[in-house]
């Protein structure tokens, strides 16, 4: 039998207009429009509600704050990403790509560890259970200044729904780090650095992306191609930066410097 739901006496938001009428679902799929304020016999009556498509979210770091809702504490994971879903799927997002970072620092003071794989299977196998509201996909924030980017992507396969791979690159001194002062503040503000060990972050990241950056760059895009994902760049601040980015066919996430 047919599986269908009518919506009815609805405000249907349409690409060129907004007018009452309603929305026929047939199996899942849009079957027609109709307008008017009619309530077919056995339909939903929205009583003019708004019925509009549902929202796409390529970037959101709102899983990261359901998991760690302050500092040191660690939610359990499967709970976290429940609530998150439920809360996009409440605003009217129907699509999200969750952001995770791949790419860590592995000295032993590094607050940045890896845990994209385990947060992703765990994303997974709660979608397999179908309970889920709204459908996810996997944003990987490939940072290059990292010493493990390309051990943690090769992690990831066709499998595993990524769809979009971003390039991060914070590097004190550049791009969203490019004013130092800004993040001595925040840095020590959130991992209660003092001067020396302050400096000693600078010093290490500065190697790091000296050593792995631009082989990092390169196996971040060949990824992306391999899980068949869109590239996106992430804060280019500078025009070669912009080059860069145009010429391995990015899209932007960040609004383009002015």
């Amino acid at each position: 039998m047919t599986d269908e739901l009518i919506l009815a006496n609805a405000t249907l938001v349409l690409p060129g207009a907004t007018l009452r009428g309603q929305l026929r679902i047939c199996d899942g799929d849009i079957g027609n429009l109709a307008t008017g304020a009619a309530v077919p016999k056995g339909a939903v009556d929205c009583d003019g509600d708004y019925l509009c498509p549902g929202m796409i979210e390529l970037h959101t770091d709102n899983l990261e704050r359901h998991i760690q809702p302050r500092p040191k504490v660690d939610w359990p994971h499967a709970a976290a990403i429940m609530a998150h879903d439920a809360e996009l799927a409440g605003t009217g997002i129907t699509t999200v790509f969750d952001a995770m970072r791949v790419g860590s620092v592995s000295r032993k003071e590094s607050r940045y560890g890896s845990y994209a794989r385990g947060l992703a299977t765990e994303m997974l196998e709660l979608r397999a259970k179908d309970a889920l509201k709204i459908s996810h996909f996997l944003h990987l924030r490939a940072e290059v200044c990292s010493d493990s980017l390309v051990q943690e992507l090769a992690e990831f396969g066709e499998a595993d729904r990524v769809g979009l791979v971003s390039l991060m690159d914070h590097t004190p001194g550049q791009r969203q780090f490019r004013d130092l002062s800004k993040l001595e503040a925040y840095v020590k503000g959130k991992h209660g650095l003092d001067d020396a060990g302050f400096a000693a972050h600078v010093a290490h990241l500065k190697t790091l992306r000296d050593t792995y950056g631009d082989l990092h760059e390169v196996e971040a895009v060949s990824a992306a191609r391999r899980f068949g994902a869109v590239l996106a760049s992430h804060d280019d601040t500078t025009a070669e930066q912009v080059a860069t980015s145009a010429a391995h066919g990015f899209i932007w996430r960040n609004s383009p410097p002015r």
